[in-house]
């Protein structure tokens, strides 16, 4: 007998409005990058939307990067209870 009701983050009305918050967030942020003066080292920096541009092209990256480490070090779903019931230790 479970009468655990769902919580809040676990009814898509409430995910949808948090997704669409963000949405709104990052609007107003950039359009704010409008609203006041840059003073920058080199003048690509003073770009409209530069600084966001570079953050998503670093988030690219880090994801990117992490799915290919994933495949480089992934070790089979078994590895550790083969090691226990002494099968081979290769990968």
């Amino acid at each position: 007998m479970n009468n655990h009701e769902p919580g809040w983050l676990d009814k898509p009305r409430n995910v949808t409005r948090i997704v669409y918050t963000l949405y709104a967030i990052c609007v107003l942020l950039l359009i704010a990058d409008l609203l006041y003066t840059k003073h920058v080292h080199f003048a690509f920096e003073g770009w409209f939307g530069f600084f966001p541009l570079v953050g998503f092209a670093a988030y690219l990256f880090i994801v990117m990067s992490a799915k290919l480490l994933r495949r480089l070090i992934a070790r089979p779903e078994d590895y550790y209870e083969r090691k226990q019931r002494g099968g081979s230790n290769d990968a």
